[in-house]
């Protein structure tokens, strides 16, 4: 599997670039279908792009049904929909830990297996990026997205950082 790069499209009839916003969608998109197709190649062709939505990083594993919701942004009921069909395939299983009546979701071996697949793809597909615009220029735009992620906003948009000032 090999990654082309394109230029990103700007709107024929506007002529707008894409915001980062957009940009990030459309590389995480590309990611998707890599991973997909690396999952499909080797054995894990049930997955499809909803079902691999639940088994994003933080992996789901010993975590509350509805925090799982939460965290990755969907209604509590869409994600138990996926949730049964996850556990349908044996990637998840949902069980108490002793001494609770609560039930976690917790990854099966071919959950585990499925996740160090997707992820493999994910380093080759970085590894295709970094080759693709250079070593340097991927490691420092992948810290300056460390970064931004580790930006605590509030709901008025102001960073911590800047609450502090």
């Amino acid at each position: 599997m090999r990654a082309h790069l394109k230029k990103a499209p700007s709107s024929e009839r506007t002529g707008r670039q894409p915001q980062l916003s957009a940009l990030l969608r459309m590389a995480y998109q590309a990611t998707r279908t890599y991973q997909l197709e690396a999952l499909k190649a080797r054995g894990f062709g049930d997955l499809n792009p909803a079902l691999l939505n639940v088994m994003v990083y933080p992996h789901p594993d010993g975590v509350r049904p509805n925090d799982l919701a939460e965290r990755i942004n969907m209604t509590k009921q869409a994600t138990n929909y996926l949730l049964g069909q996850l556990e349908a395939l044996g990637y998840i299983e949902r069980k108490a830990r002793k001494g609770s009546s609560r039930r976690l979701v917790f990854l099966t071996r071919r959950g585990w297996q499925s996740i160090d697949l997707h992820r493999a793809a994910v380093v080759e597909l970085e590894e295709q990026w970094a080759k693709a615009i250079g070593q340097k220029r991927f490691k420092d735009f992948k810290e300056a997205l460390e970064q931004l992620a580790a930006f605590d906003f509030d709901l008025s948009g102001r960073t911590e950082s800047s609450r502090a000032s």
